[in-house]
């Protein structure tokens, strides 16, 4: 029997401009390549906090994720606030799971924008 682990992933990615559908196909990118590079599925999701910069206001990136296929997975919104300098247009993802891996093989993921925001994670 494996056992398994929670953890929290983090990932990011920028827009270029404030439009649902450029949002909804970010947010399902950047899931999408949170579970492709940790070998995860939707079913060891736990849950998943999204957060926007204030200049995104169109959609919830948490309406993006359950058309891409997070439905039953619990989903929350967040406004980040609003720091001189900030990366613009920014959707950021606190990603919640159960996986056997360790801490030391989990991969993060900023796309974009956001590549630079923290070069401290492994990716």
């Amino acid at each position: 029997m494996t056992t398994s682990s929670v953890w929290a992933l983090r990932g990011a990615t920028t827009v270029d401009a404030d439009e649902p559908s450029l949002i909804e196909q970010a947010v399902v990118e950047v899931l999408g390549e949170l579970l492709a590079r940790n070998g995860l599925t939707e079913q060891d999701c736990i849950s998943i906090l999204f957060t926007v910069t204030p200049d995104l206001v169109s959609a919830f990136p948490a309406t993006a994720a359950r058309l891409g296929g997070f439905g039953e997975v619990p989903l929350i919104c967040a406004q980040e606030i609003p720091v001189p300098g900030a990366t613009p247009r920014c959707i950021r993802v606190l990603l919640h799971v159960h996986t056997p891996r360790s801490r030391a093989e989990l991969h993060h993921v900023y796309l974009r924008g956001a590549q630079g925001l923290r070069d401290d994670l492994p990716r």
